[in-house]
């Protein structure tokens, strides 16, 4: 990706929060037209955080969160190779009517790390190595306007979640190849592929394009690309972790 242009739209009419959220789902073209040209993050990001932090508070305050939370901790510490003993079990259960307040907690202080981080990030990709000129602000503007993906997945995965009595991704590749054995390389890398994650990459790279004068196309298949990589990484390390214990 060379030529790299990030020269705001003079004619974008700015909007309020609600139709950047809204717009950002349904025309996000359009949205991140306004959104560059008129950089505001911080209503965006208190948004995706109050609804990300108090939605999983929510469910964690029932019997039903805590004990699938509970479930997703033993299986977890079992697909990185590890057992779980009774007492350590015992401990986890004890720790379990402070998993919201502990969820609530680190929500709200790393989400925002996160997305000043990955905006940081692609900033330098995109104007030190490859020659664009935008602003940290439009950056960390557009970062936080996809979080409107994690809103509605929030709001989707969470009372499913319930109803199944699970934290285990409803919305990953694995859910559909249930045929595979779950410690194999293939349902670990599928399991790693969240329908919703590749929807806001996909946004985030509607909005870099938009951003830096770029066709969709080519911002798209390389973050995706590099989320597919992550993915087959984070997959491999756990099968090797899984396999020498």
């Amino acid at each position: 990706m060379s030529d790299v242009s990030s020269a705001p739209r003079p004619e974008a009419v700015q909007k309020n929060l609600a139709a950047r959220l809204i717009g950002v789902i349904f025309s996000p073209g359009q949205t991140f037209r306004s959104i560059v040209a008129h950089p505001t993050w911080l209503g965006a990001m208190l948004a995706v955080v109050i609804v990300v932090a108090g939605g999983n508070f929510a469910l964690l305050s029932t019997e039903v969160g805590q004990q699938a939370l509970l479930d997703q901790q033993i299986r977890s510490t079992e697909a990185w190779g590890g057992t779980v003993t009774d007492e350590q079990q015992r401990q986890m259960e004890r720790m379990l009517p402070m998993m919201r307040y502990i969820t609530l907690g680190s929500t709200i202080v790393m989400a925002p790390v996160i997305t000043v981080a990955l905006a940081g990030l692609l900033l330098a990709v995109f104007n030190a190595g490859l020659g664009g000129d935008a602003k940290y602000k439009q950056v960390l503007a557009v970062v936080t306007h996809a979080g409107a993906v994690s809103i509605i997945s929030t709001l989707f995965t969470l009372p499913l979640n319930y109803a199944r009595e699970s934290l285990s991704g409803a919305t990953n590749l694995g859910v559909l190849t249930p045929f595979l054995d779950e410690g194999s390389l293939p349902a670990r890398f599928l399991g790693m592929i969240d329908l919703f994650l590749v929807w806001w990459v996909v946004v985030l790279a509607i909005g870099l394009a938009v951003l830096y004068r770029r066709r969709t196309g080519p911002v798209a298949l390389s973050l995706v690309g590099a989320y597919v990589g992550i993915a087959g990484i984070i997959a491999g390390v756990m099968r090797a972790f899984a396999g020498s214990h």
